[in-house]
C-alpha cells in the first residue's frame, strides 16, 4: 500500500489512478475529507492529515510501501519561505518517525537552481529529505502543459492567450501531469538505495506553438501576446500577491534559461502525452462547465 499525499489535485491524483490500475493498493492522505469523496466510494481508507501536522502524518505514513510526497504550493510566500520551512519541517519529522520504505517527491526543473526564485522551495525540501535514511526519489517535472488551463476561456474568446514565457517563440521545457502520476507512480513500485534525482519533460514547446495547438483544437485563429516584464509587478499585486519577488525571478528564470535541468548525477524520463491532447482535455473540461 503506497501512501499518496495531494491525491485530491492533478498530479496526485495521476499518480494514484496508474497504480490502482495495475492493482496496487493506495491511502489517500488529505486534509479535507470532503475533498476526498471520489476516492471514499474507491473503497480507499483515507487518512486526514494537515501536512503541517507531523503527528497525523506518521499514522498516515506507517505500515506504508512507499510514500508519495507532494509539497503544497505556495505562490506567494512570506520572505524567507517561512511556509515551506514549516511544512517541510513537519514531513522530515513525519517520514523519520513512520521510516517508510522508500520515498518519491514530486520536486521541479530549477529546483537546483542557486538564483533566487520560487523553485527555491522545493530546493530546500530536496536539501531536508535527502538527509533521510530510506531511498528518495525526486522527480523534477518541467512547466505543467495544465497550467494553460488558465488561458481556455480567452483563447475561446479573443483568440488570445498571454504570455509571461518569452520570447514568444522559444521553446520551453514542458510535460503533462499524466506523465508526472505515470512515472512517479512507476517509481514507486521501483527498488533502489539511495537517492535518485530524475528529470522529466515532455517536449520543448514555444508561446507561439501553444497558440497553434489551441487554434487546431478551436478550428478559429488564436494568437499569444507577451506581458511586458515591467508590468509584472503591479500586475501580480492587483491579483492579491503581497510578495511577488519569487514569482517574478522564476519567470525571469524561464525566460532567461538559467531555470534549466541539470544533467550532471541525473536521470531522464520523457513524458508521452502531446500538448494537442491537453489542451483538448482542457477545453472539454472548460466547455463542460
Amino acid at each position: 500500500m503506497f501512501a499518496i499525499t495531494g491525491i485530491t489535485g492533478q498530479v496526485g491524483g495521476e499518480v494514484a489512478h496508474n497504480l490502482i490500475v495495475n492493482n496496487e493498493e493506495i491511502r489517500p492522505v488529505v486534509r479535507d475529507l470532503a475533498k476526498a469523496k471520489y476516492w471514499e466510494q474507491r473503497g480507499c481508507n483515507i487518512f486526514v492529515a494537515d501536512m503541517n501536522d507531523s503527528d497525523a502524518l506518521v499514522e498516515a505514513f506507517t505500515g506504508t510501501a512507499g510514500v508519495f510526497i507532494l509539497l503544497p504550493p505556495t505562490f506567494d510566500p512570506s520572505a524567507g519561505f517561512i511556509e515551506a520551512h514549516r511544512t517541510i519541517k513537519s514531513i522530515h519529522t513525519a517520514l523519520s518517525i513512520a521510516k517508510p520504505p522508500k520515498i518519491v517527491c514530486l520536486s521541479t526543473i530549477g529546483a537546483n537552481s542557486k538564483q533566487f526564485n520560487l523553485l527555491n522551495q522545493l530546493g530546500i525540501l530536496e536539501k531536508e529529505l535527502s538527509s533521510l535514511p530510506m531511498p528518495v526519489a525526486f522527480l523534477r517535472a518541467a512547466w505543467f502543459m495544465e497550467n494553460y488551463a488558465w488561458d481556455v476561456a480567452s483563447a475561446i474568446e479573443d483568440g488570445v492567450i498571454s504570455s509571461f514565457l518569452q520570447p514568444l517563440d522559444k521553446p520551453f521545457p514542458m510535460v503533462a501531469t499524466a506523465d508526472v502520476g505515470r512515472v512517479a507512480a512507476e517509481l514507486l513500485k521501483d527498488v533502489w538505495a539511495g537517492q535518485r534525482i530524475i528529470n522529466l519533460e515532455g517536449t520543448r514547446i514555444s508561446p507561439n506553438e501553444i497558440a497553434s495547438s489551441f487554434s487546431k483544437i478551436l478550428g478559429k485563429s488564436v494568437r499569444t501576446e507577451a506581458i511586458p516584464s515591467d508590468t509584472w509587478h503591479s500586475l501580480f499585486i492587483s491579483h492579491g500577491m503581497k510578495n511577488p519577488e519569487p514569482r517574478i525571478q522564476m519567470l525571469n528564470g524561464f525566460n532567461q534559461g538559467w531555470i534549466e535541468f541539470d544533467d550532471i548525477g541525473t536521470e531522464s524520463r520523457k513524458g508521452e502525452v502531446s500538448i494537442d491532447t491537453v489542451i483538448k482535455k482542457l477545453v472539454r473540461s472548460y466547455s463542460q462547465g
